[in-house]
This record gives C-alpha cells, sequence and structure tokens, in this order.
C-alpha cells in the first residue's frame, strides 16, 4: 500500500503486526479473557480510548517506508518512541531529487507559527525560481567536490535540506497517535501535514475501529475527521 505525497514523496506501507483486535486481546488479558463478540470488542475498543487507557493499542506496530524532504524529516525523528533508519548520505551518492513547492507560502499574521499560501503570483514565480537555481547550484557543486575526489560524507555538507531521503519507520499504534495529533493538525508545517494524511489514511484503512475511536475520543488535533480514508 503507496500513497504519494507532494511532488516525489511517497509513505509505503511495509507491513503491520497485529490489528483493531490485538489492543483488545492485550487488554481482556487482565481478567485472563480474550475476544468476545464483535460488537462488545468494539465497545471495549471506544471504553479504552475513551478513558485513556492506552497501552493496549502499543500492540499493534507499523512499519513504512517514507521518503520525504529532509527538512520534514528532521521533524519526522522528534517522535522518538518509534524506530527508524534512513538511507546514508555517506555510503551513496545524492541523485538529483529535490522538493520545489508548487507555490510559496508567507508567515500567518494570526499564527505566528504557521504560514499561508502567498496570492502574489510575481513573489511566487520570482521565489521558486531562486530556490530551483539555489539548489540546482549547490548540486552542481556537490557533483564537483566529488569529481574532485571529497569524500561523500563531507561534500553533501553544501546540500540543502530540500533533498530527499528514505527511510523505514517502525511505530506502535499508541506513539502513532500521537505523532497525528501533533502533526495532522493546523499548526504542523504543510508539508509535514501531507505525509500526517498519508499516515493516518493507512492506519484507518488497517485498524477502523482504532482509528474512528481516537478520532472520537483522543484526537486533539484539528485537520482528520471521522470519515478520513
Amino acid at each position: 500500500m503507496e500513497i504519494k505525497v507532494l511532488d516525489r514523496g511517497f509513505v509505503r506501507l511495509v507491513e503491520v503486526f497485529g490489528d483493531d483486535f490485538s489492543a483488545v486481546q492485550a487488554a481482556r488479558v487482565s481478567y485472563g479473557k480474550g475476544l468476545t463478540t464483535p460488537e462488545r470488542d468494539k465497545n471495549l475498543i471506544d471504553y479504552l480510548m475513551n478513558h485513556g487507557h492506552h497501552s493496549p493499542f502499543e500492540h499493534i506496530v507499523f512499519k513504512f517506508h517514507l521518503k520525504l524532504p529532509i527538512f520534514v524529516m528532521r521533524q519526522l525523528v522528534r517522535h522518538r518512541i518509534a524506530s527508524i533508519n534512513e538511507r546514508s548520505g555517506r555510503y551513496t551518492e545524492f541523485k538529483e531529487d529535490w522538493y520545489i513547492p508548487e507555490r510559496v507560502r508567507i508567515p500567518d499574521p494570526v499564527n505566528k507559527q504557521g504560514s499561508v499560501i502567498s496570492d502574489n503570483d510575481t513573489l511566487n514565480e520570482e521565489a521558486i525560481e531562486l530556490i530551483e537555481k539555489t539548489i540546482e547550484n549547490t548540486f552542481i557543486t556537490y557533483n564537483k567536490l566529488l569529481a574532485m575526489g571529497v569524500a561523500r560524507e563531507l561534500a553533501r555538507i553544501v546540500l540543502p535540506t530540500a533533498m530527499y531521503t528514505e527511510c523505514y519507520w517502525t511505530i506502535n499504534a499508541r506513539s502513532l497517535m500521537n505523532f497525528l495529533n501533533l502533526r495532522a493538525d493546523s499548526h504542523a508545517q504543510w508539508e509535514m501535514q501531507q505525509y500526517a494524511f498519508a499516515i493516518a489514511e493507512i492506519f484507518h484503512k488497517k485498524c477502523p475501529l482504532t482509528y474512528e475511536a481516537f478520532i472520537k475520543y483522543g484526537y486533539t488535533g484539528d485537520l482528520l475527521k471521522i470519515d478520513e480514508r
């Protein structure tokens, strides 16, 4: 299962361990019991989420393969209750693979932490051209350094954070929900939101009962809805 994100990125589900009822099993073991009926099991998921009993959801684990700009990657690693391995710029050469926004954004006059899309076409054209030229020039410099014999681990220092990287990211459902609370929210950077939306879509498809209970009882963001697909 793969969802395209931004101009060249993606979120790909590699594997998932468990499902909605893994949380039910984990919760009921306290009483020496397991699954009962679909309706009662669903009600238990709602109860757990509504009352903040989140540890059973740690028994659902997602492994993702992500392709994302480095500046988005740096936000992803802030979510430390997860396992992550990233493609190395020491061992591999960067290719002509970087993120260019369709339109630039300007500071949000209300939310000082955020930004809004500029409706100034002249500003957008000039800014995008400047971004593209700057990245192209740094990439030319990067290749020149490699050709001169400079090691990859040092030549890469001239490259911008717009360069795409890849990683494997393994996270349990409890931590994933915390990620969505913070990143599927209007206060998060727009590019980060797009990855959060893709991850939310996969979460919903694989664990629909947990997702819907989360949106109903546990979600603190302002962008996701109960009918998210």
